[in-house]
């Protein structure tokens, strides 16, 4: 399919405004280059409430926001970590998209903070992850959440925490879930894949950048065959059922849609759908490509429907 135009004029925009490519920024730049994807997103929605707590990690206070909507009690609860590389991104970034799927699926949303790398080398982000999903099936039932639909979901980074954050619980017998949502999720250290040359620069996130934040995330070459940095290198038997969405022009598109196969094969309940003429990061970029809606609907109809 032809690149979605609206997606097309974004692109052009950051052209023109002479937006750097990620692997060409250093830390500093990047941050701020993630954190002006407000810029991109529509006015917030209302939501019913929003709670800000701090959740207790292994590395000091975990910030979090709580979005509740106007439905009945009780709700399924969606803890979703955000993007930007494990080195960006924040609750900011995330807060408009949290709050339309809050209301679009009827559902609480949490979004937990995660210490950043490169300072915080794997596995911070990926303990403060399973941190913060054990805090809330201990804690969000006076909230109106219902443990027993319980989800992690993230896009792109914030997609590889919520795999990980299920495989942990999975071998810890920790929170049971009632499954995972994964964005264009990064999911493979040594990912070569037919996409990574195919779109490997011009759609926003360029395949040289993957390799620039997987470099600040890691502390080894070892790291990147440990299955909770690379999740599609791990058992995955006995996981949740799961959705997988991934952008037809983006170089990441091809490890998420191997890592639904492999969830396939090891007999999980998987839907991969794949958004053609959509790009990386449109879930944060509503108010530029309108398809973002596409996003939250899939999502939502996910977490309506019950297994069996």
């Amino acid at each position: 399919m032809a690149l979605d135009q609206r997606a097309s004029e974004l692109l052009v925009f950051l052209k023109q405004a002479g937006a750097k490519s990620f692997e060409l920024m250093d830390v500093h730049e990047f941050r701020g280059a993630v954190a002006s994807a407000v810029g991109m997103q529509k006015p917030p929605q209302d939501v019913a409430k929003v709670h800000l707590v701090d959740i207790p990690g292994p590395g000091g206070a975990l910030q979090a926001r709580i979005y509740v909507p106007r439905e009945q009690a009780p709700l399924s609860v969606v803890v979703y970590f955000h993007g930007g590389g494990w080195v960006g991104g924040g609750l900011d970034v995330v807060d408009e998209p949290c709050r339309a799927l809050a209301n679009r699926a009827g559902a609480i949303i949490v979004a937990p903070s995660y210490r950043l790398a490169p300072e915080n080398k794997f596995p911070s982000a990926v303990d403060d992850a399973y941190a913060a999903l054990t805090w809330v099936a201990q804690h969000i039932a006076p909230f109106g959440g219902n443990i027993d639909k319980l989800f992690v979901a993230g896009d792109s980074a914030g997609g590889n925490l919520a795999a990980a954050a299920a495989l942990i619980a999975r071998d810890r017998n920790g929170p049971k879930l009632a499954g995972q949502i994964l964005l264009y999720p990064v999911v493979d250290a040594k990912s070569d894949y037919p996409s990574m040359q195919e779109h490997a620069e011009g759609y926003f996130l360029h395949a040289a950048a993957l390799s620039w934040f997987w470099d600040h995330y890691l502390s080894s070459a070892d790291d990147r065959n440990d299955p909770y940095a690379s999740p599609i290198a791990g058992d995955l038997a006995g996981l949740p059922r799961t959705l997988i969405i991934t952008m037809e022009y983006d170089p990441s598109r091809d490890q998420g849609e191997a890592y639904g196969a492999k969830l396939a094969a090891a007999g999980v309940d998987v839907r991969v759908a794949r958004m053609d003429g959509l790009i990386h990061g449109t879930f944060w970029s509503s108010g530029a490509v309108p398809r973002a809606e596409e996003l939250y609907e899939e999502m939502a109809n996910f977490l309506r429907t019950q297994p069996g």
